[in-house]
């Protein structure tokens, strides 16, 4: 409590402090309280326009960032119809403000969208060239090498050699037509000579049949090396040759299964042939021992009687 008769306390249970006056001895209690609702009203609107200004600040500092964040956005928009005057120099349109706001975050939304889309074409860019990417191992020279040896295998067949021509001749002289004309001493060439083409159709074909056992770990390894590329392959490309190259190895292991097949069969079938010759050569033979001169008996002296 205070004994200054300049304070006094309204209805409102307000305190304040009155002006001096000269010549007054009453207090106006009425006046009193429309200073004091004045002085009030004048306090919370300045309180209001500083929450304002500070609301504004933060807008601003959040607007720059979204500027820098989506890069130059140039914001045109009519003259505000309801604006907020703040000062000589402070104008806020809340409507305005509310749609740049917008604008920003639909630019800053396009934007993140053109940056995933952009990332999306790199990694499709990315998988086209690892699908385009060539499988480094080669083993076609391998595959052909082995091809040669084996071919170099099946032209050493010697006398009835793989040839239509060759064998069509060699039939026509050692395995068919024992004419009359031809003397037991011919006839005896030709069976050796039939025996000769036997005995090097038999080693031929083992010849063959150990140049096809002989590339049968060349053909697992070739195949083990294949499998790993395709295992490890990073695109579609490495992957389709890597499976042409082993279809390239079960290729070359067929051509070594047909050569030896085609050895041993050529084998049999001279072998079969000589015996059939044989045989006609021997009724030939028998045809002329039946019809020679007969047996004549002869006296023998022995022991010098």
């Amino acid at each position: 409590m205070t004994d200054d008769p300049r304070i006094v306390t309204t209805a409102r249970g307000t305190r304040a402090l009155l002006p001096e006056t000269e010549g007054h001895d009453t207090l106006d209690i009425p006046a009193l309280d429309a200073a004091l609702t004045l002085d009030i009203a004048a306090h919370k609107r300045r309180r209001r326009i500083d929450g304002i200004r500070s609301v504004l600040l933060r807008a601003g500092a959040i607007a720059a960032l979204v500027a820098a964040t989506a890069g130059s956005i140039a914001i045109l928009a009519p003259a505000p119809a309801h604006a907020f005057i703040f000062g000589p120099s402070i104008v806020f349109d809340p409507t305005n403000y509310g749609e740049n706001v917008l604008s920003a975050a639909r630019a800053l939304e396009q934007i993140n969208n053109q940056i995933l889309s952009l990332q999306n074409e790199a990694q499709i860019l990315i998988n086209q060239a690892r699908n385009l990417t060539a499988l480094p191992t080669s083993l076609l020279s391998d595959i052909q090498a082995n091809h040669t040896r084996m071919q170099m295998l099946l032209r050493q067949a010697e006398r009835l050699a793989y040839d239509v021509q060759s064998i069509e001749q060699a039939f026509q002289q050692s395995y068919s037509g024992f004419a009359a004309g031809q003397t037991d001493a011919q006839l005896v060439d030709l069976a050796r000579s039939r025996w000769q083409d036997s005995v090097q159709a038999f080693e031929h074909a083992l010849q063959v049949g150990a140049g096809a056992v002989g590339n049968i770990e060349d053909r697992q390894s070739q195949t083990g090396r294949l499998v790993d590329a395709s295992q490890s392959a990073v695109g579609a490309l490495q992957a389709v040759q890597a499976g042409n190259q082993l279809i390239a190895v079960q290729s070359a292991q067929l051509a070594d299964l047909t050569a030896l097949l085609a050895a041993q069969g050529r084998a049999d079938a001279i072998e079969q042939a000589r015996h059939a010759a044989e045989y006609e050569q021997a009724q030939e033979q028998f045809s002329r021992f039946m019809s020679g001169t007969p047996y004549q008996p002869q006296p023998v002296r022995m022991f010098g009687n």
